[in-house]
């Protein structure tokens, strides 16, 4: 299991989701936006999002799900998968 999440310095979504994800023990790849460009052009042109934060996750079944913007339910679903994985 993976999550990245690619955020911007000013944008609170983007520390919001990082704080859910810190608050329930989840480690993630924080990547800036703002000074990575290779990062920028993947979300951009690859997965095609305009806003921050991009949350890209490999669950432990392998598949891939990302988004954009602040997504609670998305971010438990993926919460709730690891503590699964953990437990087994």
């Amino acid at each position: 299991m993976a999550i990245t999440v690619y955020s911007s310095p000013s944008c609170s979504q983007c520390r919001m989701t990082k704080h859910i994800l810190e608050r329930d023990g989840i480690i993630y790849t924080p990547v800036d936006l703002s000074t990575d460009l290779d990062a920028h052009r993947f979300v951009t042109r690859e997965l095609g999002y305009k806003q921050a934060p991009v949350v890209y996750a490999v669950f432990p079944d392998g598949h891939v799900e990302h988004w954009t913007g602040l997504r609670p339910d998305l971010l438990q679903k993926y919460i709730d998968a690891f503590a699964q994985e953990v437990a087994a």
